[in-house]
């Protein structure tokens, strides 16, 4: 049988396992969600930022004279082994959960607690020398301790995801490198544009990619403000009056963020306008995210009967029917990252929304999305840049070839032979199955010269301007 301890709280009696490193407060919240099955313990960066939060907290009691060293020193020692990884398997409590956080700060406080008593010699649950609430959840709420840690996990992932994206911008600029002189239609509404080349299609990539990264760094500092010392409502009710700022400044070089005491604790207790602000900033992101792997698919498409004018590495054999076919799976579960990324901006949204009064009781849910965005992005980013992008092929003579039969190329020459002229040109070339420059030279309306300059790959691209006429006549095709 497995041992038990006795432990209490405001409902009665329960027993807890010996060997759990969390308390009753623990074993009722597990009771009372089992709604995701996904303990927090899945975001370490939650756990790490709840420890480095209570270590602050003591640190602080301590030199206020509240906490007596012994303890503080415990609970310190405790948090740190959390902050590095340790016992994370004792958080345990689903990350959706009622209570606006309560059973994750209880749960961080019982695990503390008995971490620091086993350091101090003593059996889990001898609350009486070192108690979860009276001791390491001293001059604090749930209400500024959960919020507080939520920020600081956030920052952390959001560093991961920069570091992704930079990755992948990286790889997007690389390969617009190499593809630099590979001439190729430009599309608009998936019909014939103007020319382009495919180091400048990879580059938009990279440019793209580059600024969403400015905007969640943006976005990020938003959230360096806590409301650590606010407590219940932002009152500051039950907390020394320098302990607020002491506390910020602590975490803050636990953390190495910099972190400030909101203006306005009782505003920053309630308000998640912050969290709005990043989510929909991930939401940009996985848009764009998608949009480029939207490309690549339509670009790879075939082999023989799509576009076909890029590769993308084959990572896995694609049908369990159809022989030889290979899919871009990679593309697609970035995709379908960006969906669920939407989907969470939208949880948050209304969970901001429903917060009443002096506190938003919803934000476990908020956290939940969050840190499952910003998470997820960054791995579909990170195998995007390292298992697809770098693999990338391209087929030039097929790019060249479409350039060259499409119809396109007949913007090249309007404002040299002007637009009725080249309008017929087009209906021409689509007409006959000639080329635009064949036509073109038939029709003498410019030397071949002119028209073998003006349809170069230098100045179809953008590189150069290339001016003949400066006044285009608004010629028409002689009939044939």
């Amino acid at each position: 049988m497995t041992m038990a301890r006795t432990e209490h709280d405001l409902i009665g009696e329960r027993e807890v396992p010996e060997d759990a490193y969390w308390g009753i407060h623990t074993l009722r919240a597990r009771e009372n969600f089992p709604i995701t099955g996904t303990p927090i313990s899945h975001y370490p960066a939650l756990i790490r930022a709840l420890a480095l939060t209570k270590s602050a907290a003591a640190e602080t009691n301590q030199r206020l004279g509240l906490l007596p060293a012994d303890i503080a020193e415990a609970i310190v020692t405790a948090c740190r082994e959390i902050a590095d990884g340790a016992l994370h398997e004792h958080f345990v409590v689903d990350v959706v959960q009622g209570g606006a956080g309560t059973s994750t700060n209880m749960n961080a406080n019982e695990v503390i607690a008995n971490r620091a008593l086993e350091l101090m010699g003593r059996r889990r649950g001898e609350y009486a020398f070192i108690h979860p609430i009276e001791h390491v959840n001293l001059g604090q709420s749930t209400n500024d301790v959960y919020p507080t840690a939520v920020r600081i996990a956030v920052r952390a992932v959001l560093d991961e995801l920069h570091i992704a994206l930079a990755h992948l911008a990286a790889a997007f600029a690389a390969k617009a490198v190499e593809f630099s002189d590979h001439l190729k239609m430009g599309r608009t509404q998936l019909q014939d544009a103007v020319p382009m080349t495919l180091g400048q299609e990879f580059g938009t990539y990279a440019v793209m990619i580059g600024e969403d990264i400015q905007r969640l760094d943006e976005a990020a500092r938003l959230i360096d403000e806590i409301n650590l010392g606010g407590t219940a409502i932002g009152t500051r009710l039950n907390s020394h009056p320098d302990y607020a700022v002491m506390a910020c400044s602590a975490l803050s070089a636990l953390t190495g963020y910099p972190l400030t005491t909101a203006t306005d604790l009782l505003e920053a207790t309630q308000d998640v306008g912050a969290f709005v602000q990043i989510s929909g900033t991930l939401k940009r992101t996985a848009v764009k995210l998608s949009k480029v792997c939207n490309d690549l698919r339509l670009l790879a498409s075939g082999p023989r009967a799509g576009l076909g004018e890029i590769r993308l590495p084959a990572v896995q054999a694609g049908s369990s029917i159809m022989p030889g076919k290979v899919n871009p799976v990679i593309p697609e579960v970035v995709s379908q990252v960006a969906y669920e990324v939407i989907g969470n901006d939208i949880a948050i949204t209304m969970s901001a929304e429903a917060g009443q009064l002096q506190l938003n009781a919803f934000e476990p849910l908020i956290a939940h999305k969050l840190l499952e965005s910003a998470t997820h992005m960054s791995n579909a980013a990170t195998i995007l840049a390292q298992r697809c992008v770098p693999g990338i092929t391209a087929d030039a003579e097929r790019m060249r070839t479409n350039v060259e039969r499409s119809t396109g190329l007949i913007t090249a020459l309007n404002p040299h032979i002007g637009y009725e002229a080249a309008t017929e040109l087009a209906a021409r070339a689509l007409s006959s199955d000639r080329t635009v420059a064949e036509l073109a030279k038939d029709a003498g309306l410019l030397s071949p010269a002119e028209i073998d300059l003006l349809l170069s790959p230098v100045a179809l691209t953008g590189r150069t301007q290339v001016r003949t006429h400066p006044n285009p006549p608004d010629a028409h095709l002689p009939a044939h």
